[in-house]
């Protein structure tokens, strides 16, 4: 399947390991959908404790 990068490298590493799905008995998918899922997981904890810098600010009005 094609898929578009995100542009995060640690997401799409999570998002290729799920190719590895391809290659494994239907019984053994369960194990990549979960390691997949615990690596997002983590990274969006990740960015949590590390956020971007802040959003653009606006000007208040002070007329009254």
């Amino acid at each position: 399947m094609d898929r578009t990068p995100t542009g995060h490298p640690r997401v799409d590493a999570e998002l290729d390991r799920l190719a590895d799905a391809d290659h494994l008995a239907a019984s053994d998918h369960l194990e990549v959908y979960e390691d997949v899922h615990r690596g997002l997981r983590e990274t969006l904890t990740a960015l949590d404790r590390h956020p971007g810098p802040p959003g653009p600010t606006t000007p208040h009005d002070t007329r009254s």
